[in-house]
């Protein structure tokens, strides 16, 4: 029995209604959707701290998300594990003719854009196979953060043509939405706006980072990161006299912030 094979058969024991667990029998898609996205962040983490001994037990518990879906999906006669592996082998092979398909797509290599252009021939067929109108923007996934979903949908939308051609409308656009949000705070009508407005901000920024090719979730990243490391130090500087930060004037807080600062130039 291969590796696979025994996680599907303890799947299918967790799931069997007369001798499984309470639990996992109580599951649904729905239910589980929230854990599969916390494995895939934590796979994300244990990259990120590159512990490769972390990665592969976070690893093993995606699989095992991938194959409790699987198995729902089998007890509900919609597909089975070896149909979704399938599919995705199906998938790598027709997304890259340079490396499966005849010798003279070998010969060519690999083409600049192929895979986009492989993508949108498939959302493409599957419009016109299904009798209700498919958007070109239908399969950004509604579950991704925010930031992220604003990047793709403005990617998508750039391929056919909807988009500034140079830097400066967007520069533009965001003056325009910062002025809106400030009318909207200003003016007490206004004021269910407020967040629309700066929902619009965000999208505004999402798309001047898409067009200096700055990925959005990434650079909020790193910016969090950087928060949380000179916060951190206004802590430790503010604990050497005797506070803690509610005890301390935001000058002298705002004093170690500068202080955090100007000793990352120095590193």
């Amino acid at each position: 029995m291969t590796s696979l094979s025994r996680l599907q058969e303890i799947m299918a024991r967790l799931r069997d209604p007369k001798t499984g667990c309470s639990w996992d029998q109580a599951q649904d898609f729905s239910s589980i959707a929230p854990y599969t996205i916390e494995e895939a962040y934590e796979v994300a983490d244990a990259i990120e701290r590159k512990d490769m001994d972390d990665l592969r037990e976070e690893l093993g518990d995606l699989l095992f998300q991938v194959v409790f879906h699987t198995q729902m999906a089998s007890e509900a006669g919609a597909f089975t594990l070896d149909e979704v592996v399938s599919g995705i082998c199906d998938k790598m092979e027709r997304r890259h003719p340079h490396v499966f398909g005849t010798p003279e797509q070998v010969n060519v290599g690999a083409v600049a854009g192929a895979w986009e252009r492989h993508k949108e021939q498939e959302r493409a067929e599957k419009s016109k196979n299904n009798a209700k109108f498919i958007s070109i923007l239908h399969g950004v996934a509604t579950t991704l953060p925010a930031l992220q979903r604003a990047q793709k949908l403005q990617e998508r939308a750039a391929r056919v043509g909807f988009d500034w051609p140079t830097l400066q409308p967007v520069f533009d656009k965001l003056d325009e939405e910062i002025r809106e949000l400030t009318e909207a705070i200003n003016k007490p009508e206004h004021n269910e706006h407020i967040a629309e407005e700066l929902g619009n901000i965000l999208f505004v920024c999402t798309n001047l980072a898409r067009k200096l090719n700055v990925d959005t979730q990434a650079a909020l990243h790193s910016s969090n990161k950087k928060f949380e490391r000179r916060f951190a130090w206004i802590e430790k500087r503010l604990g050497e006299i005797g506070k803690i930060p509610k005890d301390a004037s935001l000058d002298e807080m705002e004093a170690f912030w500068v202080e955090a600062k100007e000793r990352e130039k120095m590193e």
